[in-house]
């Protein structure tokens, strides 16, 4: 799994946490249905926006009936049915994901990391690279959106990374990154029928991309001088401070632009771009949030939970209640868990038994769970009880 988005369940209200986890499974579903089981290696963080941002535009009465059906058991959701995202919107994500995931391995191959530095393995990968751009460029032609764009990008990468030295500008290095998510983003206003969204969508990308390399740069720069690999911030001579003034612009940039576009129910996309983007930020670079001096939604509680201000009805069915296993079947499912790592490596899971939340043995959360901003007074963008300008 990879992405910069990562956010803590303690932060996201029940509703909230099921559709973002409805939208990781439908990814994942939609890369084996359509690319086979290996194409599940793909299925990452930051793709399911692409995903959420379809069905945040469509009218709800719609999402409703064509974006969510019920998945079958699945052993990394404790064996569980669980509501997931499909239709386009899925669809449009797992043809980004493959290509930008091979764009990725095909770095790795460059760098000769890891494994990547033996010469069978590296072949082996170039080839499930190829496959998979291949099979990006179906979906996507099947939906109308060229993958072209994204490839493109990644070709220019290598080139400009060869040409950059010190005092070359950073945004000279993020631009094709810039122009891939950028695309990415706004064909998801075409699929939703919401064209007028599609300028606003784009600039949002254009900056969403600008920080996904900026902070796996920030991340890697330790990392990458050890072991001799380029590095943008390395190369171009940019200091951490700049990369932080360029990181927090971006943010604020994404939240004026999804102000600019219109939501049938943007509450999921708002919180995962207005919110968590910030934290990732402040993750990268070591600090915590700069708006984080309390919680005027009492202990624990968050302005998207029922009852607070953000809490719209939803317009999804509440997922079904859990049902109690016997004790050969909870075995079998414990064995599932751990054979996976879910006990220990997730924040929580489902007992085996009675399907109750149990948090994993080694969950250590990023968050303070009272670390709402104290600032949210009227936002416009969404109806969520926030002042995205803050």
């Amino acid at each position: 799994m990879f992405g910069i988005i990562r956010p803590c369940r303690h932060r996201m209200s029940e509703g909230l946490a099921t559709s973002w986890m409805a939208h990781l499974c439908g990814l994942c579903l939609a890369l084996r249905d359509d690319h086979g089981q290996l194409a599940r290696m793909a299925t990452n963080y930051d793709g399911l926006i692409i995903s959420a941002l379809v069905e945040a535009q469509v009218p709800g009465a719609e999402a409703s009936a064509k974006w969510r059906r019920t998945a079958g058991p699945c052993p990394l959701r404790g064996m569980r049915t669980a509501p997931v995202a499909t239709g386009e919107g899925a669809r449009l994500a797992a043809a980004v994901s493959l290509v930008l995931a091979s764009a990725k391995m095909r770095d790795h191959i460059d760098d000769r990391d890891g494994a990547m530095a033996r010469r069978p393995v590296a072949a082996a990968a170039r080839t499930v690279a190829r496959r998979w751009d291949r099979a990006g460029a179906r979906t996507g032609g099947g939906l109308g959106f060229d993958t072209a764009v994204l490839v493109d990008a990644v070709d220019r990468q290598g080139g400009i990374e060869a040409l950059a030295r010190t005092g070359t500008p950073l945004l000279t290095v993020t631009e094709p990154t810039e122009t891939a998510t950028a695309a990415a983003f706004g064909y998801t206003a075409v699929l939703a029928g919401r064209p007028g969204n599609r300028v606003p969508l784009e600039e949002a990308g254009r900056l969403f991309g600008r920080l996904a390399h900026l902070l796996d740069a920030v991340e890697d720069q330790t990392a990458d001088a050890a072991s001799g690999a380029w590095n943008p911030l390395t190369a171009t001579g940019t200091g951490r401070d700049e990369a932080r003034r360029l990181c927090d612009d971006a943010v604020h940039g994404v939240r004026l632009a999804l102000k600019d576009a219109e939501f049938t129910d943007g509450r999921l996309v708002h919180l995962l771009l207005a919110h968590e983007l910030r934290r990732s930020v402040d993750r990268a670079f070591g600090g915590s949030c700069a708006h984080a001096s309390g919680n005027p939604y009492g202990p624990g509680q968050s302005p998207y939970a029922p009852g607070g201000p953000g809490f719209p009805p939803n317009n999804f069915p509440p997922p079904e209640p859990p049902r109690r296993r016997g004790l050969i079947a909870g075995c079998a499912v414990w064995s599932g868990l751990c054979c996976t790592c879910q006990l220990c490596c997730r924040d929580h899971y489902e007992d085996p038994w009675n399907g109750s939340r149990r948090e994993g043995w080694c969950s250590n959360c990023d968050c303070d769970c009272c670390d709402s901003c104290d600032c949210c007074d009227g936002c416009d963008c969404c109806d969520c009880g926030c002042d995205c300008g803050c």
